[in-house]
């Protein structure tokens, strides 16, 4: 059966559709306990029940994985929630982070390092909450 996912980016017309979908693909491989919606118009990745990530596919042709905490606002962690060695974050404040993407080739080249970042943030977020 098709999800809501899938279903919305069926109406999309996006230059990088098969980098969205190997983005999607490696976070919903990172947890059992991933599920995806939409969320402001863009796909979005929730784990035990509260939103963790979302993929903003506007503006392209990049795309931004946003590590957050959820739309609450919530008192923010003195420091950042997860320590990053792989270069790819972009710091926002010290519970939510950017990674962009530009091609296939930075994903498949950052994957191993991103599937390590995504399950950090996962359980620092868990714990966080």
């Amino acid at each position: 059966m098709e999800n809501e996912v899938t279903a919305f980016l069926k109406t999309v017309k996006h230059p990088l559709m098969k980098e969205i979908e190997a983005l999607r693909k490696i976070i919903l491989h990172a947890d059992s306990h991933i599920g995806e919606n939409i969320k402001w118009n863009c796909p979005n990745f929730f784990h035990q029940g509260s939103d963790k990530i979302t993929l903003r596919i506007h503006p392209s042709p990049q795309l931004q994985l946003i590590l957050h905490r959820g739309a609450k606002v919530l008192t923010p962690p003195k420091e950042k929630l997860i320590k990053d060695d792989s270069g790819m974050l972009v710091w926002k404040g010290n519970d939510r982070a950017v990674i962009t993407f530009q091609d296939m080739k930075a994903i498949k080249e950052k994957e191993i390092q991103l599937k390590k970042v995504i399950k950090q943030w996962l359980a620092a977020t868990t714990e966080a909450n």
